[in-house]
């Protein structure tokens, strides 16, 4: 497997500055702003993003985390029962702003199964999505309100998202895979 670094740790933060910068124009009314990060990933980039709005606006913007594990198309397919994580979002979802942030969009298919379990939690007024990575191959009709990077890539590699929260690094990496590894 060969392996290209292709955000490093200050490619990483600027872009997270200016995202927020983004959703800070697009969302006048901060008040009723939440950022929900998906796990695992999502979450500190979600608290990122969260310090950044409070840093450059003054403003505290709650942070959610979800967990998608029961709302995926896949549970029947999967050899191994997936790993169950805590959903908490700290207020209703009920008329608000919600952005949901994940660090890498592929088919589409993360993004539905977490705007299902959002919906379970109330209704929202709009849903917005931030991604530090698109890397195309959409199966369903879902794009990105902010984005990062877009990294188109080949279906014979990943997208390696790694932060300093559960990594100890912050760097984005494509990896290839020989065409014997590569899961359908």
């Amino acid at each position: 497997m060969s392996n290209k670094i292709v955000m490093a740790p200050e490619d990483v933060r600027r872009t997270l500055t200016r995202i927020t910068h983004e959703i800070i124009e697009r969302n006048k009314n901060l008040k009723h702003l939440m950022l929900v990060g998906m796990h695992t990933r999502g979450v500190p980039l979600a608290r990122r993003m969260a310090a950044n709005i409070e840093d450059f606006e003054g403003t505290k913007v709650p942070v959610g985390a979800l967990d998608i594990s029961f709302y995926r198309d896949d549970l029947a397919s999967l050899d191994t029962q997936p790993i169950v994580h805590l959903t908490d979002i700290p207020a209703s979802v009920d008329d608000r702003a919600i952005v949901l942030v994940d660090d890498v969009l592929y088919t589409g298919r993360s993004i539905r199964a977490a705007m299902d379990a959002l919906i379970d939690l109330g209704r929202p007024k709009s849903i917005q999505l931030a991604v530090l990575i698109d890397r195309g191959h959409r199966e369903l009709p879902i794009r990105a309100d902010y984005v990062g990077k877009n990294m188109p890539s080949s279906r014979h590699e990943e997208i390696q998202v790694k932060l300093k929260e559960t990594d100890g690094i912050d760097e984005v990496a494509i990896i290839s895979i020989p065409p014997k590894e590569i899961i359908k």
